[in-house]
């Protein structure tokens, strides 16, 4: 009985042992080893954009003078040849200054004698001399004159001595604008037939200061106007009735907008008006005679 009750219970062990024989049996999951990372390399953050200083622009003033008058270029004037002018007629005029009209020349900020002593002194612009070899008044054009020699008689000199040396130098005074207070304009009327106009052309144009030895009121030095308007073309009028108006110098020469007196018209003796009349009353009551007759002339043109 015993022998066979151990041989049930062997056959059940041997049953179960070839049963858990054929169960498959899970594998284990292998684990992913982590990225190896070399040890010279050298990780870096991406650069951070750093914003570029912006240039601080300064603020618009207004709409004050907002027209670039350097850049504007010269009006040319019609080409005339000799033989096309039937008549001409030769006129000294001075402008003064202290006239409303004209005081736009001397506004501190656009002086017309600032442009000429700037010019000359960076030799842009050539100055004749006033007078000849013998002393005489010339307007011409004969004898040019260095930036030195202009700028000498322009500000004057004085004579400084030194009591230690007993030695005497001459030197030149300083800039003084207020002593320029006119201006002398050489200009021909002249009657063009090839296009049936008759128009004044400005010739040459001086400042004038005043001789405290002959109380009069002389020219330092004389510009040809022509050689001069590509230069007056780029300087800005201060105009007193619009602060924004763009009128250079050689407007306000070649649109007539300033105010003069004639001071001599072209003769055989060469004189002047003060050399004629000595009432200055009497000077001016010539000086519109004188403008009336050329007035005149060109009225007499279109009569028929």
């Amino acid at each position: 009985m015993m022998k066979r009750i151990l041989s049930v219970l062997v056959l059940i062990l041997c049953v179960g042992f070839a049963y858990a024989q054929k169960k498959p049996v899970k594998k284990a999951a292998t684990a992913v080893p982590p990225p190896v990372v070399a040890t010279d390399t050298i990780v870096t953050k991406a650069p951070t954009k750093i914003g570029k200083k912006k240039l601080k622009v300064p603020p618009k003033d207004g709409y004050y003078a907002r027209k670039d008058i350097d850049s504007t270029e010269m009006v040319p004037l019609a080409d005339v040849r000799e033989e096309d002018v039937f008549y001409a007629k030769r006129i000294w005029r001075e402008i003064d200054l202290r006239d409303t009209i004209n005081s736009v020349l001397k506004s501190p900020k656009s002086r017309l004698i600032d442009v000429f002593i700037s010019a000359i002194k960076s030799e842009e612009l050539t100055a004749y001399s006033p007078i000849d070899s013998v002393l005489n008044e010339d307007d011409a054009f004969n004898n040019p004159m260095s930036a030195d020699s202009a700028a000498r008689s322009a500000l004057g000199t004085a004579e400084v001595s030194n009591n230690k040396t007993g030695t005497v130098t001459t030197v030149t005074n300083d800039f003084n604008p207020e002593l320029f207070l006119k201006f002398r304009i050489k200009e021909d009327w002249i009657f063009d037939v090839k296009r049936s106009i008759f128009e004044p052309r400005i010739v040459g144009i001086a400042p004038l200061k005043f001789n405290e030895i002959s109380k009069q009121w002389q020219p330092v030095f004389w510009i040809y106007y022509p050689e001069a308007r590509e230069i007056l073309a780029k300087k800005r009028l201060i105009n007193t009735n619009n602060d924004a108006s763009s009128l250079s110098f050689d407007d306000f020469f070649i649109r007539r907008l300033f105010s003069s007196y004639i001071v001599k018209e072209s003769n055989p003796g060469d004189n002047k008006i003060r050399d004629i009349i000595t009432d200055p009353r009497d000077r001016l009551y010539e000086s519109e005679r004188i403008k009336k007759s050329v007035l005149d002339y060109e009225q007499s043109l279109w009569e028929y």
